[in-house]
């Protein structure tokens, strides 16, 4: 296998593990604690690094999982204090905890290939020169093991919990008189996140863990209103961001993890404008076709009001309907010929006459007020 192929198999494994735990994140509309957790573990990383000597101890993960937890525990602490809203606790966490890895690197691992720009920026382009060795046998790159085992546990995990999980999610309360416990639960989530931010770290750095924890998603929430298709679309999602991200990287020659990033920003940007019903264009699509009906409404209220005597037919001719409507004159046919491709009215002559189907209309727009 190429390098090529290796970094591409690499970033669209960690994507796919990185948008399991997302989806739930941002279900719970929680998805900036990833952005906490992923800064929040460097000093676990770094305490455990001091223990081991070892950049590639599974011990690394142990203790990402657990400062992980310890963030989410700080975080609810500081929510039910009720002294700052959950944005401030997050706000105030997260950079704490962030600052003391920051420190104990600079203080005590100077010499080591352990520092901050490695932690948030990774690089892809490295990832296949760290191989995995077994008895002389190349087994391939270290990072593709490490995030297949990740993404092995992540969906493990929701295959086990799958029930539990989703009620939890969505319903924390009918969890908790069921019999079980939202708050295992969310901690439980919350190693996972740390698992996969920290095992992500080598190869793509904390910004696209957090973008590949948000953006596909979030993504998937624009395109689908069920749970499970949920996951499996944040998942191809997040896999073409890595395969549209690599492709431009080399095409334009920057930075993979950053191209990455800008291709889950585009794909959301696309679902965002044009998702079949949570989209602005369809968004938009409603809100005319709600103003027209309205109109169409407007319209035939009007009409049964004026259509019953001759002389109060002048109000019913199609020259003066906008100025009695006050709409201008291409609004006006614009609704009347709404309202006759829907036989709500019916032309005679010059006069617009509602038809039984708009006299029925009318009367209900009338009595319910709409």
């Amino acid at each position: 296998m190429s390098a090529e192929a290796e970094i591409v198999l690499i970033a669209v494994v960690t994507a796919v593990a990185a948008s399991i735990p997302g989806t739930y994140l941002v279900l719970r509309r929680t998805a900036m604690v990833s952005d906490a957790i992923s800064h929040a573990i460097l000093p676990g990383i770094v305490i455990a690094f001091f223990v081991t000597r070892d950049l590639n101890s599974p011990l690394l993960l142990a203790a990402a999982a657990l400062t992980g937890v310890l963030t989410v525990v700080l975080i609810e602490a500081l929510r039910r204090s009720r002294l700052v809203p959950e944005d401030a606790a997050i706000g105030l966490v997260f950079p704490a905890l962030f600052s003391i890895g920051v420190i104990l690197i600079s203080r005590y691992a100077g010499g080591v290939h352990l520092d901050t720009d490695s932690v948030l920026l990774g690089e892809l382009a490295f990832a296949p020169f760290d191989r995995m060795i077994v008895s002389g046998i190349d087994l391939g790159p270290r990072a593709l093991w490490t995030m297949g085992a990740i993404l092995f546990l992540n969906l493990a995990a929701v295959a086990l919990v799958w029930k539990e999980l989703k009620l939890a999610t969505v319903d924390p309360s009918l969890a908790a008189l069921l019999g079980f416990s939202p708050g295992a639960i969310n901690y439980a989530l919350m190693a996972l996140v740390s698992i996969t931010a920290v095992g992500a770290f080598d190869a793509v750095g904390s910004v696209l863990v957090v973008a590949l924890m948000v953006a596909p998603p979030a993504t998937a929430y624009l395109l689908v209103d069920r749970f499970a298709p949920m996951l499996w679309v944040a998942g191809a999602v997040a896999a073409s961001s890595a395969v549209l991200g690599y492709a431009a990287a080399h095409v334009l020659d920057v930075s993979i993890a950053g191209s990455m990033a800008v291709a889950c920003g585009v794909l959301f940007g696309m679902a965002f404008v044009f998702a079949p019903r949570r989209g602005l264009a369809a968004q938009a699509r409603r809100r005319t076709a709600q103003r027209l009906d309205l109109a169409v409404r407007m319209l035939v209220v009007h009409l049964l009001h004026h259509q019953e005597t001759e002389l109060e037919r002048v109000e019913c001719r199609l020259q003066g309907l906008h100025e009695h409507l006050r709409w201008s004159e291409n609004r006006t046919r614009q609704v009347v010929r709404e309202a006759e491709d829907r036989d709500l009215v019916a032309r005679a002559d010059e006069l617009v006459l509602a038809t039984p189907a708009g006299r029925r209309l009318a009367e209900e727009a009338i009595l319910t007020g709409v």
